[in-house]
């Protein structure tokens, strides 16, 4: 189905090292799952009348991306990408597709997230902390729960596909 390689994550390193390595496996498991698809595809709903799409989960993990590294971690205002009049404290959005909505658009604000995710970390301590609902919390605990954010959203990935065209896997 996939075009893309995705490495497994090490096995036998330090912690950093083992959560970065699997937040990378599960952000290469969502672009797998949109790899080969068109527009018009990405945006087929799962089931209606839920409009849920991988174009939309896509812009959603572009938000929750910008939300947990930059505007938590890092403190930055990042105002929403895909809904300006969002809650800043409210669920990350970006489910909601634009008519001009294109996957690839939404698959390069993504990877740029996810660069700048990147860099947020990059010498920054797993002990460090940021701000959120009036606590701290640390990198560690932002790394857990991105990869659990993004195993979820990836069994929803996996059956979106299979509706789409049938494929299944990965």
């Amino acid at each position: 189905m996939s075009t893309i390689d995705r490495p497994i994550p090490p096995l036998n390193v330090d912690k950093r090292t083992t959560l970065e390595g699997w937040l990378d496996f599960h952000r290469t498991t969502l672009a797998m799952k949109c790899d080969g698809l068109d527009d018009e595809q990405a945006a087929v709903a799962s089931v209606p009348p839920s409009g849920f799409t991988l174009m939309g989960l896509v812009q959603h993990m572009a938000e929750v991306e910008r939300n947990w590294f930059r505007r938590v971690f890092a403190g930055e205002e990042a105002p929403p990408l895909y809904d300006p009049q969002a809650d800043l404290n409210g669920p990350d959005g970006g489910f909601e597709l634009a008519e001009s909505a294109t996957l690839r658009d939404a698959l390069a604000t993504w990877r740029a997230e996810i660069a700048r995710a990147r860099e947020c970390c990059a010498d920054r301590a797993l002990t460090d902390t940021g701000r959120f609902m009036g606590q701290d919390v640390n990198l560690r605990w932002i790394y857990v729960h991105m990869i659990e954010e993004y195993a979820r959203h990836n069994g929803h990935a996996d059956l979106l596909r299979e509706r789409i065209d049938g494929a299944t896997g990965v």
